[in-house]
């Protein structure tokens, strides 16, 4: 069937918005028409170069939409219905059967490097083949096939155009201080770097009834709208500035969670030195510069740290939650997006990048 969709090529800075032929979907797998797909810094890594995935390909890894056709082995969904699109896991490894799909031993192949080339999801622009099942979708197009492993079909009264942002970016923040780093009513929480992920943990905070919800960013603008969604306290970060010692100056002894977006060592440091005793420190991208905590004082102070993928989502339970937190006003979620229409793609990107928005969501016209 012929798609629009938005295509990254090598050596190219900007995705192209080409018509594709996308292969038809096979037994295991779901049509869906997009209604809309969020931007999340992976996708723009993956087409500037610095995360390596097949090209010419389609990205796009937040999708939403309706139920167009499943295959004959799909009792999941059925026609019709609403559905986010999240990552793609095996459903059979250890670590999927121990209910931790997110660290699925097949995550770097079903996810980045198009494992299933060859199977129903693929797209070709004339005889040129080109890549398809980013993170088993491929959304960043008005069609696209997933697997049930990482079709999650939710209400239909929840605005369907903004929720793909829940299948990344959101559960992740999210999901980092509910879930991986579980802050308890009453604790302390400072978030390092408030962008998107950042942000759905300030939320995710407030949820969890924490007491002090300290907001730490450069920008200004994001710390207005971390006050807007519930932090307590916020810190403008700078050269002439100890984040550490602010946070440990606004809560004194220390913070019991501490979660990091920034990807800057510097920060990581920064973060595990603002903790109290028996802190928990969290993380969600590889560091630039070079970390290296003190294990001596982490120690002494019973300090724990972990990486963190997907806010250790298990999708078809927590995006639904996210949901109903959010209908029933208290994840309010939308405040972060700016709808684009889709052609508006590398216009997004662009306002993305200089601070303009927090969250792009691009839509489909019916």
């Amino acid at each position: 069937m012929k798609v629009k969709a938005a295509v990254a090529y090598e050596g190219r800075n900007q995705f192209e918005i080409d018509e594709l032929e996308l292969s038809e979907p096979g037994p295991n797998d779901i049509l869906v028409r997009i209604a809309g797909a969020g931007l999340c810094h992976t996708d723009v890594k993956a087409l500037e170069g610095s995360m390596r995935v097949p090209k010419p390909g389609v990205l796009g890894h937040e999708g939403a939409g309706v139920v167009e056709r499943v295959g004959e082995r799909i009792t999941k969904v059925k026609p019709g219905d609403h559905v986010v699109l999240t990552y793609d896991s095996c459903g059979a490894c250890p670590a999927c059967a121990g209910g931790d799909p997110a660290y699925c031993e097949q995550t770097g192949a079903l996810n980045f490097r198009d494992a299933r080339e060859n199977e129903p999801g693929f797209f070709r622009k004339g005889n040129e083949r080109i890549h398809g099942h980013f993170f088993g979708q491929s959304s960043f197009a008005n069609y696209a096939i997933a697997r049930a492993q990482n079709t999650i079909p939710v209400r239909k009264d929840a605005p369907l155009e903004i929720l793909g942002v829940l299948g990344c970016g959101v559960q992740t923040g999210a999901g980092a201080i509910m879930n991986s780093l579980a802050a308890k009513s009453g604790e302390s929480v400072a978030i390092f770097g408030v962008g998107p992920v950042g942000l759905s943990a300030v939320m995710a905070a407030v949820v969890c009834g924490c007491a002090e919800i300290v907001a730490v960013d450069v920008l200004e603008s994001r710390l207005a709208i971390a006050t807007q969604l519930g932090a307590t306290r916020c810190i403008r970060a700078g050269q002439n500035m100890n984040a550490a010692e602010e946070v440990r100056r606004l809560v004194p002894g220390g913070v019991n969670v501490a979660f990091d977006t920034t990807s800057r060592a510097d920060s990581y440091q920064r973060a595990i030195t603002s903790l109290a005793t028996k802190g928990r420190f969290g993380f969600v991208t590889v560091p630039t510069g070079v970390f290296e905590p003190n294990l001596g004082a982490m120690m002494l102070g019973g300090l724990s740290i972990r990486g963190i993928v997907q806010g250790d989502s298990v999708p078809d339970t927590f995006i639904p939650l996210l949901i109903d937190l959010h209908m029933s006003g208290r994840f309010p979620f939308d405040n972060l997006i700016t709808k684009y229409p889709f052609e508006k793609i590398n216009q997004a990107i662009e306002d993305q990048a200089r601070g303009k928005v927090v969250k792009p969501v691009f839509t489909f016209a019916s």
